[in-house]
């Protein structure tokens, strides 16, 4: 009787046993990891805006990391944030030190290379923004001006007139102006933002920046304002390596759930108060 017990006990402990492994052997890589240490690393910014910045008790917070928090828990475990430049998620040498990346990433046919793109959370819209004392009154003044960019990014390539607009729904890229500089900033629009604040033309003549980018840096006093309409909009995706379906498939289905309940885009609103997690 004691061995049938101990039999049936081993049995049962081993069909838990396979369940588990069963679970994992059928994750891709990435998944695996995660589920394995509990932990999803997720690569932000320290001074992305609204998207992702230090807080005044010095934690990250925003956008990115509230959906990125969100993603974690559909998956049952916790996150774990770190901070590379812009550039070096772009380049999509990641050597396993985060397992996705945030940032509104457009995801364009060049970065699809290197890069997955498996979930569209944000629209964004591209600006130019100028001092307040500009004299400038539409985007045609902009031309033989300098105007600063954050590197790698969709605003540089329009400064310098090579934006191929190869996302989903782009439409033709109309340049409104033509720098004679183009100064590029290696993270953050807010750089290029600083230097503009000091005044017109001391430094810089205008940025082109993310209209949410755009806003909050005038919300938080800086003197500067949007000049005309949009450059043009552009798809923000999360962003993670080629290889792991099953992982691209569990963001994807965690980002259509919020998108289905409304959490989406009630964060939106929380942090920019416009709904931009739709296209319009």
């Amino acid at each position: 009787m004691n061995k049938l017990v101990t039999t049936i006990a081993t049995v049962a402990s081993f069909a838990v046993a396979s369940v588990a492994l069963s679970n994992h052997a059928n994750a891709g890589a990435v998944l695996e990891r995660v589920l394995a240490t509990k932990t999803l690393t997720v690569a932000v910014g320290t001074a992305w805006g609204k998207m992702s910045f230090l807080n005044e008790k010095h934690e990250l917070d925003g956008s990115d990391v509230d959906i990125a928090n969100a993603i974690a828990k559909s998956l049952g475990v916790k996150t774990n944030f770190v901070t590379p430049g812009w550039d070096v998620i772009t380049a999509g040498k990641w050597e396993g030190r985060w397992d996705m990346a945030m940032g509104q990433m457009t995801p364009t046919k060049a970065r699809a290379e290197k890069l997955t793109f498996p979930a569209v959370y944000f629209y964004n819209h591209a600006v130019a923004v100028v001092h307040k004392d500009s004299k400038a009154t539409k985007l045609s003044d902009l031309d033989g001006k300098a105007v600063g960019v954050s590197a790698s990014t969709t605003q540089e390539s329009y400064a310098n007139h090579d934006l191929t607009p190869d996302w989903l729904g782009a439409q033709p890229i109309q340049y409104q102006f033509k720098p004679a500089q183009v100064k590029v900033y290696p993270s953050s629009n807010n750089i290029a933002l600083e230097d503009l604040r000091l005044g017109d033309g001391v430094r810089l003549d205008a940025v082109l920046a993310d209209e949410s980018t755009a806003i909050n840096a005038i919300r938080s006093a800086y003197p500067l304002k949007v000049l005309g309409e949009s450059l043009y909009s552009e798809p923000g995706s999360i962003v993670t390596l080629h290889g792991d379906k099953e992982f691209d498939d569990k963001i994807a289905a965690a980002i259509k759930s919020m998108k289905d309940d409304g959490t989406l885009s009630k964060l939106s609103i929380k942090w920019y108060g416009v709904d931009y997690t739709v296209e319009k």
